[in-house]
């Protein structure tokens, strides 16, 4: 059986909420929801490091902002794992593409992908995409940008 999450994250990885500005951008989620089953599904997390907050088997293709070279998976699950191996102390890469230096989370991830030390995800959302206007009311709410990240896995 396969699980999908539609997950929001804040654009800037090591941005994190107080617990009042997470709760209304929960509570407004919520009422985006078509269901009670999916609002079950519905949590804030907090982490204490920056995580990898990725699409799973949505994954079609990454590749860089700068030059538009497509990355292989290779290249990109070892950065990762290097990274990770220094606590994400920094996201900032060299791409083997064109040699310009930039962060793991403003590549182009088809579908979207990030970094973050904070989420809100659903659990079984019973929906797709949030809308530009419903992004927009629940980055009011949190106080911060956010991207929006639909899971399967």
């Amino acid at each position: 059986m396969s699980d999908n999450y539609l997950t929001v994250i804040p654009t800037d990885p090591y941005w994190r909420p107080g617990r009042d500005p997470a709760d209304r951008a929960t509570a407004a989620l919520s009422r985006m929801l078509p269901d009670d089953d999916a609002r079950r599904g519905l949590e804030a997390k907090w982490h204490d490091s920056v995580e990898v907050v990725d699409c799973g088997a949505n994954l079609e293709r990454i590749s860089c902002r700068h030059c538009g070279g497509e990355f292989a998976s290779g290249w990109w699950g070892e950065t990762v794992s290097k990274c990770y191996d220094e606590g994400f102390s920094t996201l900032v890469v060299t791409v083997p593409c064109c040699g310009v230096e930039t962060s793991l989370n403003e590549l182009v991830y088809d579908w979207p992908m990030g970094f973050a030390q904070f989420r809100i995800e659903v659990l079984y959302p019973n929906r797709a995409w949030l809308t530009d206007e419903e992004l927009a009311t629940l980055t009011d709410a949190l106080g911060h940008p956010l991207r929006q990240i639909l899971i399967h896995i």
